[in-house]
C-alpha cells in the first residue's frame, strides 16, 4: 500500500506555525523601530507597526493594561524600543508582535511626556501671563497643599512664621506622589475653592519636598495643572529643589523654587513692613508739621488784615456804595421825566397848531359830499338795469313759444311720443293725445277720426 498523504488543515498548518515561532525565538524581544500606522482603539488597545531604515514592517499591538502605563504619547514617525514577544493570530494566520513594555529611544519616558506635556498646555494657552492672578499684598489665611508627614510642611509653616507670623495656616494633607496622587490634590483644589466662601483663604501653597523626576511626576499630570488653572485662588506652586521644574510650576500663578521659598514668595517680611510703616509714619508727621506751620501762617495773615481789626469796615464801605447808587439813581429819575415833560410840551403844540378840529370839521362835510354823490350814482345804475332787465323780459316773453296760449291758442302732443302733432298725418287713428292751453291746463283726447 502507498504511503498515505497526510492532510493538514489551515488551523493546524498555524498552529504550526505558532509553536515553531514561540520554540524558536526568545521568549521575549526588545525591538528598535519607528512607529507607524499608530490607532488608539476606544477598547483601550493600541495597534501599529515599526519600521526600521529598510522599511521592514512588523505589526504590533499593546493591550489596554499595558499600554496604561506608558507616560508619554506615542505618534507616528516617534522612534521606540518596544520589548516583549511574537505571537501568532490562528485564525488569520498572521503573526504580530505584542508589546509588554514601550519607552522612547534615546530619552527617557518621563522626559518625552513632561516635554510633550508642556507644549500642549503651552498651546492651550495654561501658562499665558495674562491669565496669572496676582498675589495678595498681606495675605492672612493660606492653604497649604502637601503631605501631612514630609519635610516640606514643616518648611513651608517655618518660612510664613519667621517672616509674617499675624498669618493663619491650614493644612490640607494630601498624597504628593505615586498614582492616584494627582487626581487627589486636584479634587482638593476644587474642593477648596468650592468651599471658599466659608474658608476665606487668600493664597494655597501647593509642592512637597525633592525627588526624582518619577517622584514628583504627579505634579506633570494634565488633571492637576487644569484645577491649578482654575482656581479662583491665587496658587504658589513649591514643589522640589531649585532645579526641578514641574508642570504646576509653570501652570501656577507664582512659582517658590522650594518648599521653604514658599513663604519668601507668599507672605512680606514683617520687619520690612514695619521699617515701611515708620518711615510712612515719619513722613506723615513731618508733612503734618510742614501743613500746621502753614496753616499758622495763613491765620496770622488773615488776622493781622483790616477786616479783623475793624469788621464793620466792609459794611460801612457797601452802605455808602449803596447811598451813592441811591442819588444817582434819583438824578436820573429826575432828568428822564424832565426829558418826558419836554416832548409832551412839543408834542401838545404841534397839535394846537394843526387845529384838529377845524380840520375834522373839512374833512366831515367831504366825506358827506361823497356820500351823497355815491347814493345818487347808485340809484342811477340801479334804475338802468331795470330797464334793461324788462327789456329783455319782453323779448324772451316774445320769444317763448307758450305765450301764444294766453290768447287761446293750444299745443297738441302724442302721450306716448311727446312729439308735437303738426298735421294729421302725424297721428293715427286710437293714438292718445295731450293738448296743453293757457296757465298749464292739460286735456287727454282720443283720436277716432280723421
Amino acid at each position: 500500500m502507498a504511503n498515505r498523504i497526510k492532510i493538514y488543515t489551515v488551523s493546524q498548518v498555524n498552529s504550526l506555525i505558532k509553536e515553531i515561532l514561540e520554540d524558536t525565538l526568545p521568549g521575549r524581544l526588545t525591538i528598535a523601530g519607528e512607529i507607524t500606522n499608530w490607532k488608539l482603539a476606544a477598547s483601550g488597545h493600541a495597534y501599529f507597526s515599526l519600521k526600521d531604515e529598510k522599511n521592514a514592517v512588523l505589526p504590533c499591538a499593546m493591550w489596554k493594561g499595558r499600554f496604561s502605563k506608558v507616560r508619554f504619547e506615542p505618534e507616528n514617525g516617534l522612534a521606540v524600543l518596544a520589548t516583549g514577544s511574537i505571537d501568532v493570530y490562528v485564525p488569520r494566520g498572521r503573526y504580530h508582535f505584542i508589546v509588554d513594555k514601550l519607552i522612547p529611544a534615546g530619552i527617557g519616558a518621563l522626559q518625552l511626556a513632561f516635554e510633550q506635556m508642556k507644549q500642549k498646555l503651552q498651546a492651550q494657552g495654561l501658562f499665558d501671563e495674562a491669565y496669572k492672578k496676582p498675589l495678595p499684598a498681606y495675605p492672612q489665611r493660606i492653604g497649604i497643599l502637601t503631605s501631612e508627614s514630609g519635610a516640606a510642611v514643616h518648611d513651608i509653616r517655618d518660612s510664613i512664621h519667621n517672616r509674617w507670623p499675624c498669618a493663619r495656616l491650614f493644612l490640607y494633607p494630601v498624597p504628593v506622589q505615586g498614582e492616584g496622587a494627582a487626581e487627589e490634590v486636584a479634587a482638593a483644589l476644587k474642593d477648596i475653592n468650592k468651599r471658599n466662601r466659608d474658608l476665606r483663604l487668600d493664597v494655597l501653597i501647593v509642592g512637597r519636598g525633592g525627588g526624582s523626576l518619577e517622584d514628583l511626576w504627579a505634579f506633570n499630570e494634565e488633571v492637576l495643572a487644569r484645577a491649578i488653572f482654575d482656581s479662583k485662588i491665587p496658587v504658589i506652586s513649591a514643589v522640589g529643589h531649585e532645579i526641578d521644574t514641574t508642570i504646576a510650576d509653570l501652570v501656577a500663578d507664582a512659582r517658590a523654587s522650594t518648599p521653604t521659598k514658599a513663604g519668601v514668595v507668599a507672605v512680606p517680611d514683617m520687619q520690612e513692613v514695619l521699617g515701611q510703616l515708620a518711615g510712612m509714619k515719619s513722613r506723615l508727621q513731618g508733612q503734618a508739621r510742614a501743613q500746621l506751620r502753614l496753616a499758622r501762617q495763613n491765620l496770622e495773615t488773615v488776622l493781622a488784615s483790616a477786616v479783623f481789626r475793624n469788621p464793620l469796615l466792609p459794611i460801612h464801605n457797601r452802605e455808602q456804595q449803596l447811598d451813592e447808587v441811591g442819588t444817582r439813581l434819583g438824578e436820573l429819575v429826575k432828568e428822564m421825566l424832565t426829558k418826558a415833560r419836554q416832548k409832551l410840551s412839543a408834542s401838545y403844540e404841534q397839535i394846537i397848531r394843526i387845529e384838529p378840529h377845524r380840520l375834522l370839521g373839512r374833512k366831515m362835510v367831504d366825506l358827506n359830499n361823497l356820500q351823497n354823490r355815491t347814493s345818487t350814482a347808485i340809484r342811477a345804475i340801479i334804475n338802468r338795469c331795470r330797464i334793461q332787465f324788462t327789456a329783455q323780459a319782453n323779448r324772451l316773453e316774445g320769444l317763448n313759444p307758450k305765450s301764444v296760449l294766453q290768447r287761446g291758442y293750444s299745443i297738441t302732443t302724442g302721450k306716448k311720443t311727446g312729439l308735437l302733432v303738426r298735421k294729421p298725418e302725424d297721428v293715427r287713428i286710437g293714438d292718445l293725445l295731450m293738448t296743453e292751453l293757457a296757465h298749464e291746463n292739460l286735456i287727454e283726447s282720443k283720436v277716432t277720426k280723421k
